[in-house]
C-alpha cells in the first residue's frame, strides 16, 4: 500500500502541494473575492496514476468549502475531477 499523500497548503503562493519521491506536485489557484479559480494541476508523468492530482484537487475543494467559497475549475483536470465527483458540483461558481 502506498504511503499517504501529505498535502501542504501555501496560501501566499496560491498552491496546494505534495512532495512525492522528492518531486513536487501542485494544484495552483487564484482567489478572486469568494471564488477559488483552480488554474493548474501538475504531476510529473512518472508519478501519474497514484491519485496525487485527485488528492490535491480534493484538498483545494475541501478548503474552498470550509471557507464558504465557490470554485471555478479552469484547469481541465480539476474540471474533470468535479464532473466525476458530483458531490462537489454545489461548489461550482
Amino acid at each position: 500500500m502506498p504511503a499517504p499523500i501529505h498535502i501542504e497548503h501555501l496560501p501566499d503562493q496560491g498552491r496546494f502541494q505534495a512532495s512525492v519521491e522528492g518531486v513536487h506536485c501542485e494544484a495552483d489557484y487564484l482567489l478572486q473575492g469568494n471564488v477559488m479559480a483552480i488554474t493548474h494541476t501538475g504531476v510529473p508523468p512518472h508519478l501519474e496514476g497514484r491519485g496525487i492530482a485527485a488528492a490535491l484537487v480534493q484538498a483545494a475543494l475541501d478548503h474552498a468549502q470550509a471557507n464558504g467559497w465557490k470554485v471555478s475549475p479552469l484547469c481541465s483536470y480539476a474540471r474533470a475531477y468535479m464532473q466525476r465527483h458530483p458531490e462537489t458540483l454545489p461548489l461550482l461558481a
